[in-house]
């Protein structure tokens, strides 16, 4: 155990803590990846301490350029962390002790871990949302690209994992291309709301030297500052946002990625996997594993727990600071990690796979075109719920004649309604089906081309926004 004089609260308690309770207590094991953002924090702050007087000019410089040595020792993992350093605060602060003497001491004037923790959480979200944005608006151009380039392309469309309507490929990719850029918009509003300045606010009282906090603000470049010191310190709504944010994305992921994963079927046969993302088995030599799509829908429920576990925690807590809300930082930090792969996989699966074309046409069977044959018969007017009856008993008869609904004479569609002439044989080309669907929105290549106008246009404003 360390010596008495090396303990923060040393004046307070006597004795040694339970080394147990110790580990449990300690974040340094993964809040280090807070150093250059503590750092930062603490730069702007003895600037501000120096502007209230408490600090002379001499001394915050050596405090800087104490701070600057630790920032490059960080940078070139020569930082050693002790086994008396609880959480990265007190490691740098340590570190800077060592450094340039006690004058290292008046660092932490005014300021409160609570304060300190809130705002070194929300500049490494800051950055991390900015790298994660990025990420997030590369898969969805890639979507969109291999959408404009595989516009011809139709396949069957599924409800209930069952034939429905022939729709395009395009369609297809866009569908997840717009969920996601739903995301692309739910991001840039938690950053917004994110970028408020805690810093100032103290232990929970506020800050009682008459600290600038616009400097503050100015310096750590936020976009205003809180404005109650008591809900600044524990507020970690921001927190609640971003793990929101990241459950609705891999749900989104998720749903992409089980889609592919049935296409890539044997079965189905309509994409290929490129071998790069993919693995085999160890007995099965023929196997080729869609493992990189599997662990897309694997971590959705990773991520969907850490966003419980925090609303959990928060849930059953008094106001201002409490050390549950320790927890956030291993929650934020797994979530970014988990964000950051999965997006770089998912654009790297969607850029290299290839469709089997043939495979997707050969699946388009003519039943998938029963509601084209209502809508004939709509055209020649009939109501459609009677369109809709009539259609089913052509579907039933076909079934028990053992044949496709095309192959149906004139005289068999004619025993169900008189309606039905020579140029219902028109209805049944899966081109023409796609087509019809022009409203906004549709499969038809005017509406899909649109959406690709639409949605590269909506990437350029969100880029710039990220």
């Amino acid at each position: 155990m360390a010596g008495e004089g090396d303990k923060m609260m040393a004046g307070r308690f006597v004795g040694s803590r339970d080394p147990v309770m110790e580990m449990l207590s300690a974040s340094i094991t993964y809040d280090q990846r807070l150093a250059e953002v503590d750092i930062q924090g603490s730069i702007a702050y003895a600037k501000a301490l120096e502007k209230t007087g408490i600090l002379p000019k001499s001394e915050m410089e050596k405090i800087l350029s104490g701070l600057e040595k630790i920032s490059e020792e960080w940078s070139k993992g020569a930082f050693v962390v002790k086994h008396t350093d609880e959480d990265i605060h007190t490691a740098n602060e340590r570190r800077l002790k060592e450094l340039i003497g006690d004058i290292a001491g008046k660092l932490h004037t005014g300021r409160s871990r609570n304060d300190q923790v809130v705002t070194d959480l929300k500049l490494f979200m800051r950055n991390s949302l900015s790298v994660i944005s990025n990420h997030l608006l590369q898969l969805i151009r890639t979507l969109v690209e291999r959408a404009a380039v595989e516009i011809d392309v139709i396949l069957p469309g599924y409800t209930h994992l069952q034939k429905a309507q022939p729709i395009r490929w395009s369609q297809f990719l866009l569908s997840h291309a717009v969920a996601l850029t739903r995301d692309s918009e739910h991001l840039g509003d938690v950053k917004r709301r994110m970028n408020v300045l805690p810093l100032g606010s103290g232990a929970l009282a506020g800050n009682p030297l008459e600290i600038d906090r616009e400097l503050l603000r100015s310096e750590l470049d936020f976009a205003s500052i809180s404005l109650n010191s008591m809900d600044a310190i524990s507020e970690r709504d921001f927190v609640v946002e971003f793990l929101s944010f990241a459950t609705l994305l891999m749900i989104h992921l998720s749903k992409m990625a089980e889609d592919l994963i049935i296409y890539s079927t044997s079965e189905f046969g309509f994409v290929t996997l490129s071998d790069t993302y993919c693995t085999g088995s160890s007995l099965m030599p023929q196997k080729k594993n869609p493992d990189s799509l599997e662990l897309i829908r694997g971590k959705a429920g990773r991520v969907f727990g850490r966003l419980a576990a925090i609303l959990m925690v928060l849930k059953g807590l008094p106001s201002t600071y409490n050390k549950d809300l320790q927890e956030d930082k291993e929650a934020v930090f797994d979530v970014v990690d988990t964000l950051n792969a999965v997006l770089q996989v998912a654009t790297g699966v969607i850029s290299t796979l290839q469709i089997n074309k043939e495979n997707m046409e050969r699946a388009l069977s003519p039943e998938i075109l029963s509601s084209d044959l209502a809508l004939y018969l709509v055209h020649k007017g009939m109501p459609f719920r009677q369109a809709h009856i009539d259609t089913g008993k052509a579907i039933h008869l076909a079934e028990s004649k053992g044949i496709p609904i095309n192959n149906l004479s004139l005289d068999d569609l004619k025993s169900i309604s008189p309606l039905f002439g020579s140029d219902v044989s028109q209805v049944f080309n899966f081109f023409n089906s796609v087509e019809q669907y022009t409203a906004m929105g549709g499969t038809a290549k005017s509406s899909v081309s649109a959406q690709i106008d639409h949605l590269r246009e909506q990437l350029k404003r969100l880029k710039e926004q990220a």
